[in-house]
This record gives C-alpha cells, sequence and structure tokens, in this order.
C-alpha cells in the first residue's frame, strides 16, 4: 500500500528535472575535465629518449613536433607495433640533436608551448567547487527543500494542509462537552454573518486541555470536516530552529497562509513546546522560543476582527504556559478534554470494535466498566492488542480472555517468565495476598478482581482492583483505605514470613506520594486548611529553584510527621486485618501457589464474605 505523494522540487527554478543545478554544472565540469586527460592518441607508443636518438641514428625517424619538453613523431617503420611515438627531452633542442636531425633529413615543427585548456583550468577547481555543492546541498535539506536558504523562515504546512477534512463529530466517540462547546466555532465558520451582523467577536483562540490520548487532535480535524473548511496542523516544535528568528518567520507564514485560505482552521499542538512561561529558566534564556512566543502574541494580537480564521491549540500542560497566552484576544477560551468515563469508554469501545471479530461471549459494557483511567488512545490500542492476542492464539474471533491478556500487557507490560525459586515464589505470593486481603476485608477499598504472581514488566506480582463507581472526589476514609492496601502485601510479608524484602519498594513510594498530597494539598493533616503548590508532584517550572518551597523548616517537620502517621495508622490497620483472617491469608497465598493466577469466583470461595469487622475501622489506629 503506498500513501500520498510528499511535496515534489521538480517544478523548482532552482532545479533541473528534480536535480539541483549545481549538480548539473559539476557534472559538465566533471565530463570535460576527462575528456581534456584522455590520451589524444591511443596507437602512440612512450619511448625513452635514448631509443629516439637511436631510432633518429637509423634513419627510422620521418617527423617530429617539439611543444615544450615534449616530442612526438612517427616513424618511419613500426617500432614496437606502432608508427608514432612520445619523448621527453631534457632542454629545448640541442645543437648536436639539431645537426643529427638536420643530417637524417627529418622533418621538425616547433610549437609553442601551449596554454592550460579550459577544462583543465576548471578541474583545479573541482575539489572546491564539489565542497560548495555539498554544503548548499545539505542547508537546503536542512531547510525543508522549500526553496533554498529561504525556506528556513517558512512553516512547513505543504502535505499537511486538508482542503476539507473527512473527521466529524459522528467520528469522535464521548467527549460529548467538549463538542458541545466547539458546536459554536463550527457554526460561527459555516455562518459568519450571523455574527458580525450583531458586532459579535468570536474567540479566536482555543485551547484544548487535558491528557495525552484523549482525542485533542482528532477532535481539532472534526471542527475542521464539520465546517468543511481547510485544516492546518503542524506540531509547535516546528516553529523553533538552530536559527534565532526563524521560528517568528515561521510564525507569520502560517498566519499568512490561513488568512489566504479563510476561512481556515490552523492547529497548533502541544503548544507547550513554544508557549511555555518567559523567564523560567535558571541563568539559561532561550532566545528563539521566546521570540517565536512574542510573534505569536502579536499575531494573534493583530486578526482583523472580520477575518474568519480560528486558531485551536492542544496542549496536556496548561500549567506552564506563558500567561499571556491565556489572557483575552488570545487563547481566551479553554476546553477541557477530559479522560472518558465508563458511557464514553463503551462507545469508543463500539467505534473501535467494529473492525474486530468478536466472540459471542465478549461484553464490551463489561470491559467498559473494567478500564477506568484509559484514554481513547488507550482503548484503541487495547482493542488493537487484543485482536493481536487473538491471532497469536490461532482464536477464529477475539475473546474475552484476549481483552484481559491484552489489558494487563498495556497496564504492566508483558508476561515474563514464571518463578523458580520456590522462596521468591513463596514470598510474592504471600506479598499479593495481603494486597487482596486487606482490600477484601477493609471497607471502602476497591473490590479485588484478579490476584497473579506472574511476573510483568517490572513486577513480579499483581492484585488488580476495579473500581465500583467513577469517583471524582475521594474522601478521606477511601483514601486512607488505599494506604492500608497498598502496605498489605509489606505487612503480610511481616506476618506470614517474618522477613522485610525489597519487594515493597513501589508500594512504599506511591504511599509516601498518596499520604504527602493529602497533608499539603488537601488540608487532611495537622496544616488546617493551608495547601502548597510545591511537592514532588508539581512540575519543575525552573524558577522555584530560586524561590524555594513555599513554606519553612517548622512546617516542614509538621508535613513530615503526618506523612509518617498516616503511614503508619495505615500498616498497623492492615496488620490487624491480615491477623484477623490470617486463614484466608494462608489460603490464599496457596492457591496462588498452585495455580498463579486466581479470578473473582475463586477470591469469593477463598475469602468468603468481605464484610469487616467494626472493630477495625478505617484510620482507627490513626
Amino acid at each position: 500500500m503506498t500513501g500520498p505523494a510528499g511535496p515534489s522540487n521538480r517544478n523548482d527554478p532552482g532545479t533541473r528535472g528534480g536535480v539541483p543545478w549545481w549538480w548539473w554544472i559539476i557534472g559538465y565540469m566533471c565530463f570535460w575535465s576527462a575528456l581534456a586527460l584522455w590520451p589524444a592518441n591511443q596507437s602512440q607508443v612512450e619511448v625513452p629518449y635514448s631509443t629516439f636518438i637511436a631510432q633518429v641514428q637509423s634513419g627510422n625517424v620521418a617527423k617530429i613536433q617539439v611543444t615544450g619538453d615534449a616530442i612526438t613523431g612517427t616513424f618511419k617503420k613500426p617500432y614496437a607495433a606502432h608508427t608514432a611515438f612520445r619523448t621527453g627531452v631534457p632542454t629545448a633542442l640541442g645543437t648536436s640533436l639539431q645537426r643529427l636531425l638536420e643530417g637524417k633529413q627529418v622533418e621538425v615543427d616547433v610549437s609553442p608551448t601551449a596554454a592550460p585548456s579550459l577544462a583543465t583550468s576548471l578541474l583545479g577547481w573541482l575539489p572546491l567547487l564539489l565542497l560548495a555543492g555539498a554544503v548548499i546541498w545539505m542547508v537546503n535539506r536542512a531547510a525543508g527543500r522549500m526553496g533554498g536558504i529561504a525556506g528556513f523562515g517558512n512553516v512547513k504546512t505543504v502535505g499537511r494542509r486538508e482542503q476539507e477534512s473527512s473527521v466529524t463529530f459522528n467520528d469522535v466517540a464521548g467527549a460529548a462537552e467538549a463538542k458541545s462547546e466547539l458546536e459554536e466555532e463550527v457554526d460561527f465558520l459555516r455562518h459568519p454573518e450571523k455574527y458580525h451582523a450583531l458586532g459579535a467577536r468570536i474567540p479566536r483562540g482555543i485551547l484544548l486541555i487535558g491528557p495525552p490520548g484523549t482525542g485533542k487532535t482528532l477532535l481539532a480535524r472534526a471542527v475542521a470536516g464539520e465546517a468543511k473548511v481547510p485544516f492546518f496542523s503542524l506540531n509547535a516544535s516546528e516553529f523553533v530552529e538552530m536559527f534565532v528568528g526563524v521560528g517568528a518567520s515561521r510564525v507569520r507564514d502560517l498566519f499568512r497562509k490561513a488568512k489566504e485560505a479563510a476561512p481556515a482552521i490552523v492547529f497548533i499542538d502541544e503548544l507547550d513546546a513554544v508557549g511555555r512561561r518567559r523567564g523560567a529558566g535558571v541563568g539559561t534564556v532561550n532566545d528563539e522560543r521566546e521570540q517565536t512566543l512574542n510573534q505569536l502574541l502579536g499575531e494573534l494580537d493583530g486578526f482583523d476582527q472580520r477575518a474568519e480564521v480560528i486558531i485551536l491549540a492542544a496542549t496536556n500542560r496548561p500549567d506552564v504556559l506563558d500567561p499571556a497566552l491565556l489572557r483575552p484576544g488570545r487563547f481566551d477560551r479553554q476546553v477541557v478534554v477530559a479522560l472518558p468515563d465508563a458511557d464514553d469508554r463503551l462507545r469508543i469501545l463500539q467505534l473501535h470494535a467494529k473492525k474486530l471479530k468478536l466472540a459471542p461471549d465478549v461484553d464490551l459494557r463489561v470491559i467498559a466498566r473494567t478500564t477506568t483511567g484509559l484514554s481513547g488512545a488507550d482503548l484503541e490500542n487495547l482493542c488493537n492488542e487484543a485482536a493481536l492476542a487473538a491471532a497469536h492464539h490461532n482464536h477464529l474471533a477475539v475473546m474475552p480472555s484476549d481483552f484481559e491478556e491484552a489489558s494487563d500487557r498495556i497496564r504492566l507490560g508483558s508476561a515474563h517468565h514464571r518463578l523458580v525459586d520456590p522462596s521468591e515464589r513463596r514470598i510474592v505470593a504471600y506479598h499479593e495476598s495481603g494486597h487482596a486481603v486487606t482490600a477484601w476485608f477493609t471497607p471502602g477499598a476497591d473490590p479485588v478482581q484478579k490476584v497473579t504472581i506472574i511476573p510483568r514488566g517490572q513486577a513480579l506480582g499483581m492484585t488488580e482492583q476495579i473500581p465500583e463507581i467513577e469517583r471524582r472526589n475521594l474522601s478521606r476514609a477511601y483514601l486512607q483505605a488505599r494506604l492500608v492496601v497498598m502496605l498489605g502485601g509489606r505487612a503480610a510479608e511481616e506476618l506470614a514470613l517474618g522477613k522485610i524484602t525489597t519487594g515493597a519498594e513501589s508500594d512504599l513510594v506511591e504511599a509516601t506520594k498518596l499520604a504527602r498530597r493529602m497533608v499539603t494539598r488537601w488540608g487532611m493533616g495537622d496544616l488546617g486548611l493551608v495547601a502548597f503548590k510545591v511537592d514532588e508532584e508539581q512540575p519543575f517550572l525552573g524558577y522555584e529553584i530560586a524561590q524555594g518551597r513555599e513554606y519553612g523548616d517548622a512546617t516542614a517537620d509538621i508535613v513530615d510527621r503526618n506523612v509518617r502517621m498516616l503511614l503508619d495508622g495505615a500498616r498497623d490497620e492492615a496488620r490487624a486485618r491480615l491477623a484477623d483472617h490470617r486463614d484466608a491469608l494462608d489460603r490464599l497465598a496457596g492457591e496462588l501457589l498452585e495455580s498463579e493466577t486466581i479470578g473473582p469466583d475463586a477470591l469469593q470461595r477463598l475469602l468468603g464474605s468481605n464484610a469487616a469487622p467494626d472493630d477495625h475501622a478505617v484510620g482507627a489506629s490513626r
């Protein structure tokens, strides 16, 4: 299958038949130089000067021609199968040689020293010309082959301009709120006179904000497809080059092309690549990026109010954007493209499952419910991985087990070789059983769906929990329950094996991050209602090093003490749960050593009812 052809320079005046003009010149020079160096007479024989004298003395030389210090001539009788010869003379014809030639009646013709030919002269310049041609060729390739060195300032939209996008809102599953906000822009592009008659100023810059893979680029294409207008798409990083001023030139070129094609839509992906906060460095300033940003701000301000061009941009880092980009008149409308909920995930799965041959027992509703936190791109990848797994196992259709395998591969990576060492298998079995038992018997914890000790990625085992509902506001009880489950694996190792291993490293890291956010961000500690921005979850903006943290040493001590208190309380709670259900812990660990993977039905059989005793309420140990 072949794709659309890329941009061609066949009609470029700087090329001839698709080849740059300087290559033709170099080719002609090489041809004529080779022709000049080619021997004029291939039948000549090179003879020593002594042989030439001997032949003259024997009367076998008919005539000669002297040119500088070279002598050419012909023999009366062939010598070495040749009648033409060539030799050299140390000096001009001496008196003795002249007498000898006159005595033997040899015809002598003396020519002046020949001037070097044009091709011979050009041959000396050939290496320099070759080097110059190579430099020019590399410069033009670096410039994107957009008309020579001047192409550095042209925006690279060639090949990515679509006269009319084929994508519409029907091709975007979910994101109902985002689509409803963008319908106004579609209506403006379709009926601009309605807005102009009322004196309304339609938002020129619209910023799509959301995690990676949520469909921001697809939404931008859908807006152009619904409005049936040209669509320009490029990445913000393409503005910036190694030369200062190139990015600003490309911004001007982009807006010029968009205005010429109006009504049109320009989509700039990853806006934070060029729109980061100015001056947010530690002793360094990126002049090219900031100059490009300044030009972008100026172009947004300079828009004619009646110009039918809308700038869409996308980013997943709105916190690092320069405030000047977000003020009214620029990117003053922000559309949030959030991760899909259960209903949206079902629509996305139904859209991508149309291409798959599904088994009758595949329930997309169950898959949608068990894929909390996955984006649209993740769900598309899930369907593809499931199809690959089905083909690998020679299934006639994609089965539920294929979707389960694909989900595990996306979340944790491919399965590795099974654990062989019995001691290590037992440690991992009790560790994962600890997570499962604490989750099973802790009120408010997410239900356990599967437990396995088959290594995947960097994890030696996994306990999978599936939330019963989509949570947007997390309560303190729920967060404390998560801490208990995170530390359940470490507590099970201590209780059942009497040892501590490194297997709980990721659990401790994640539990510490969660506890610190509970204290510093959500007011769930002794700090009261104070919230601080600077912690390990915040993005690095550069100026934080100079400003330092937002709180002093005394507050830092309180934060550390509260974090430790939350973690110690969760560990004590996990120990209490496991001690109360030690039999269930042992049964589950033994079953894991036997079958390695346990599903929901086997969990219900092994652990029974998950009603937690009242004397161990979550957070009571604190």
